[in-house]
């Protein structure tokens, strides 16, 4: 007899039916999605960045394909956490599926209010503190460099929450087992790594930087083979759950994640090129798992 493979996966005390997350910033608030594939059929949402205080983001142009990905430079541009609240999690709460909000802030207040205000709603499972948005002025990727701020960010959020709390990497650090460390010290249960890459790209006909910022992060296939290593590197000496991403874009790229050592996936920029992305990974891990005769993610 065929037995169905186990796909179940647990980050803290978050429960996933697979371990297919959607990542922040490419996926909204879900229900842009929900005409396209099933939310209830994913592991987990993580829903866009967001700030206490609504948020321009960056002047355009602040988005350009690149050979195998593409440059962004949004800036976590958001309505902030009391719209959130009021017109994204009336929808979200009705779903059957966790719901991680990842949470962006310019100070270690902000990140702290932020968690202390959304505590209140029991239907957010998880919060992904984002320290690695190359993309702003104050904050981000400042706080997501030094283990000493990342420590104090991720020890600040979890002293208020006892939602699962996950930490999101930056891939622009010398070693990042460093900040990793930092994480899970601070109390993190688990990391997701890795955010996008600082580049920049010429427009060669006007001789300047295509995007208004100049750099901007690089996503896409073309950083997988960097972030896979990284997620090896992390997940050999850390003791927590790893979530892998970057570059995702079928099951055998997120196999070679979990082979390296992550417990779960996130799917950013292919849901742009393919909004059945994520459907297409977990059946495609399925498949996997029951060719292999292994019956459970867990062993």
């Amino acid at each position: 007899m065929d037995m169905k493979p186990d796909l179940s996966v647990k980050i803290g005390d978050l429960e996933l039916k697979n371990p297919v997350m959607m990542a922040s910033g490419t996926f909204g608030y879900g229900e842009e999605y929900s005409g396209v594939i099933d939310l209830e059929k994913l592991g987990a949402i993580v829903v866009k960045a967001v700030t206490v205080n609504p948020t321009l983001g960056n002047r355009p142009p602040r988005i350009w394909e690149v050979t195998g990905g593409m440059l962004n430079s949004i800036g976590l541009q958001n309505e902030g956490l009391e719209y959130f609240i009021e017109k994204k999690v009336p929808f979200l709460r009705e779903l059957n599926v966790p719901i991680i909000v990842n949470i962006a802030g310019s100070t270690v207040k902000e990140y702290k209010d932020l968690a202390v205000r959304l505590n209140e709603i029991p239907e957010i499972s998880a919060f992904e503190i984002n320290i690695s948005c190359p993309n702003v002025k104050e904050g981000g990727m400042q706080f997501g460099t030094d283990p000493k701020w990342t420590n104090t960010v991720v020890k600040n959020v979890c002293d208020v929450t006892k939602k699962t709390v996950i930490t999101k990497l930056s891939p622009n650090v010398t070693d990042v087992v460093k900040i990793a460390e930092a994480a899970r010290d601070g109390g993190s249960d688990a990391v997701s790594l890795v955010n996008t890459f600082k580049a920049m790209a010429i427009d060669v006909k006007k001789r300047r930087p295509v995007l208004s910022t100049v750099t901007g992060g690089l996503s896409g296939p073309c950083i997988k083979p960097i972030a896979v290593r990284m997620v090896w590197e992390v997940a050999s000496k850390l003791g927590i759950p790893v979530i892998g991403m970057g570059g995702i874009a079928n099951a055998e790229d997120a196999l070679e994640f979990m082979i390296a050592g992550a417990t779960a996936v996130q799917i950013g920029t292919m849901t742009f090129v393919d909004p059945v992305t994520g459907m297409n990974v977990i059946s495609g891990i399925e498949k996997y798992l029951r060719e292999e005769i292994i019956k459970s993610l867990k062993l």
